[in-house]
């Protein structure tokens, strides 16, 4: 995609979110756009990156440190969100290039991170409230231990909930979801809630998201 679109893209989703706060009385300054950059090039980040954004999200470790030698030059303008699987055997490596950790889901990985970090790792919990199989993340009986647990290793920040909403025929389906979701979250005095993507983000903002993560809304369908 040329960088025409992508700038029109940005424009449109952050009229969007601004819509979506004004529904439910919210700042849209409230609202940060994560960037999900899987498959696409270093030079669509940039793209992105001259419409003002400066959160972006990588599903994979590798790909993630590939594109970053190519970004060098402007690393210190942007943060880099982990928002995929973290397989224990990337933790070290994830750790040398993210700035922010999305999809914490186990006890196991949590305390890998504690172990490997040399400074505090700012991560959210991610959550499983719908019970999919195939998606990580706690169920809601075992987030109130997983939260007690993760909040005690000292060199972890955690700054609330992550998750996957389930695909759905009419997204209005997923509100009680995401009601739940903020519930939850300021059940625990956290302050964001990461959950929103393409098809669903203006649902998940008026049920209190503080960050979208969104790729094809940006840059398209990926190859």
């Amino acid at each position: 995609m040329d960088s025409s679109h992508i700038h029109e893209n940005i424009a449109e989703l952050r009229r969007r979110i601004t819509r979506a706060c004004e529904r439910s009385d919210r700042d849209p300054s409230a609202v940060r756009i994560i960037a999900v950059t899987k498959n696409f090039s270093h030079q669509e980040i940039r793209d992105a990156m001259d419409c003002g954004l400066a959160d972006f999200g990588e599903n994979r470790v590798q790909e993630a440190a590939a594109k970053l030698k190519q970004l060098a030059d402007c690393r210190s303008a942007f943060k880099l969100h982990f928002i995929g699987h973290l397989q224990s055997n990337k933790v070290r490596d994830a750790l040398e290039i993210v700035d922010i950790v999305h999809s914490v889901d186990t006890l196991r990985l949590a305390s890998l991170i504690n172990e490997g970090a040399v400074k505090k790792v700012p991560m959210l919990i991610q959550v499983n409230l719908a019970g999919e199989e195939s998606k990580f993340g706690f169920s809601g009986e075992t987030l109130d231990s997983a939260v007690r647990s993760i909040s005690q290793l000292p060199n972890l920040e955690v700054l609330g909930l992550m998750a996957i909403a389930p695909q759905v025929a009419d997204t209005q389906e997923l509100r009680p979801l995401f009601a739940r979701l903020k519930m939850l979250n300021q059940s625990y005095d956290f302050r964001e809630l990461s959950v929103g993507m393409s098809d669903d983000f203006e649902l998940a903002v008026e049920e209190g998201s503080t960050m979208v993560r969104i790729g094809r809304a940006i840059f398209g369908q990926r190859s």
